[in-house]
């Protein structure tokens, strides 16, 4: 296993556990949600956009 395997792996990972913690948070509701439900959000999207771009990145790597 090569070191942009295990990014991918470990970005997945961070991406899955913001996920969960939106759900949490939402599911909970009350002030913490209402506070940093966008945030919340923002930071899943970023990961996830890591996470497509290391797999892009791996594919090519691939292909090459």
């Amino acid at each position: 296993m090569n070191f942009l395997t295990l990014m991918v792996i470990l970005a997945l990972i961070v991406a899955v556990a913001a996920l969960i913690w939106g759900v949490s948070s939402m599911a909970h509701g009350g002030s913490y949600d209402r506070e940093h439900s966008e945030q919340i959000m923002f930071t899943r999207i970023g990961v996830q956009a890591v996470a497509f771009a290391l797999i892009v990145i791996a594919l090519i790597y691939s292909i090459v």
